[in-house]
């Protein structure tokens, strides 16, 4: 039985949920990151003995899933875009936002789906986007093309955002530290691709460089349902 399917106990002199309890486990985790979420700690915020919080949750990864399945709450769109690539293009935008106010959300994305009613209706909305346009394990292999691309690009920007703090260093300030070691290595001619990437390529800001990504994702999608070719979209 998921968490989703078990009753609450009856309310007690002090009030309790799993709402506010998951509405103190995010502030926590916002603050200090998953670390930061025990539920020895959520009690203390709520004011509550430990053991009340194991009447509404078992285990922190219960409470896991329900902070995911909260925060998929900020990911789905008030309407459904008609186009499938602005729909898929929407949700991928959405997440990579909330997944900034949010940050632990990054070390939860990718893993085994949360069965919450969030997170059905984002999975729903994510499917329903692609439906008809092409057989279902053709559309399944463009959404998991899709949010492999989206979650690795936010993950990836989280963790440069992580480094900035931990070394008090922004992306310039790290970029002048490491230039004379960068110059020294490229200029013994051992990596002539990346001194032309470093020297020639332009230099853009990550939700430039997230969006650009998200459109070569999506063409490439585009030209796979547009060929037809099921059988190479399953291989």
């Amino acid at each position: 039985m998921t968490v989703w399917d078990r009753p609450e106990p009856p309310i007690r002199p002090v009030p309790l949920d799993r709402e506010r309890i998951v509405a103190a486990a995010i502030a926590l985790a916002d603050e200090g990151g998953l670390g930061a979420v025990s539920l020895r700690k959520v009690a203390a915020r709520l004011n509550a003995g430990p053991m009340r919080l194991y009447g509404y949750i078992s285990t922190k990864e219960e409470l896991f899933d329900l902070m995911v399945d909260e925060a998929q709450a900020e990911i789905l769109p008030d309407e459904q875009p008609g186009d499938w690539r602005e729909a898929l293009r929407v949700l991928a935008h959405r997440t990579r936002r909330t997944a900034l106010r949010h940050e632990w959300l990054a070390d939860l994305l990718g893993g085994r789906p949360t069965l919450g009613p969030n997170g059905l209706a984002v999975t729903e909305a994510t499917l329903a986007a692609l439906d008809g346009l092409a057989d279902v394990d053709t559309v399944m292999r463009a959404v998991e093309t899709v949010s492999a691309y989206f979650t690795g690009a936010i993950r990836r920007e989280i963790a440069n955002l992580r480094a900035e703090r931990a070394t008090g260093l922004s992306k310039r300030d790290w970029q002048r530290a490491s230039g004379p070691h960068v110059t020294r290595m490229l200029a013994t001619g051992r990596f002539p691709a990346l001194a032309k990437a470093v020297y020639d390529g332009t230099d853009v800001d990550a939700e430039t460089s997230f969006a650009t990504g998200l459109d070569w994702v999506l063409d490439a999608v585009a030209a796979k349902l547009k060929s037809g070719d099921a059988g190479s979209a399953v291989d």
